[in-house]
């Protein structure tokens, strides 16, 4: 399907954000996962890493992103590239949130940094 309408995408709720996933295979037959990331101010995700690379485009409010240790603030307009297999956390802005636009591999898969606790979250699929 050419075109996936808005009330058809899918949204799935964590602790820590809220993903909207906007294209991927079992939602219209896209071969890209492209999902929206809502954190709430404040909010905190968990140190994880993925086995595919992600590439993440603020589009509101500001985040800081830890990367392999480094830690780097991004704002609206951004765009940052996350390897694949690296530790990374997102916490976002304490006053106005986050809101991100992704795309990855669709199926790539979560753990902890040890590799442990592996799972395919459902915005990616």
């Amino acid at each position: 399907m050419p075109v996936i309408r808005h009330a058809e995408s899918r949204r799935t709720e964590t602790p820590n954000a809220v993903m909207t996933t906007l294209a991927s295979p079992t939602l219209g037959g896209a071969q890209h996962a492209l999902w929206r990331v809502d954190m709430q101010p404040g909010a905190t995700g968990p140190l994880h890493a993925f086995d595919a690379e992600q590439v993440w485009t603020v589009v509101d409010g500001g985040a800081t992103v830890e990367l392999d240790g480094e830690k780097f603030t991004v704002a609206p307009g951004d765009t940052v590239v996350l390897p694949a297999a690296v530790p990374r956390r997102i916490s976002a802005a304490p006053e106005a949130g986050f809101a991100a636009i992704v795309a990855a591999s669709p199926g790539a898969s979560a753990s902890t940094p040890n590799g442990t606790g592996k799972t395919v979250p459902a915005w990616t699929v």
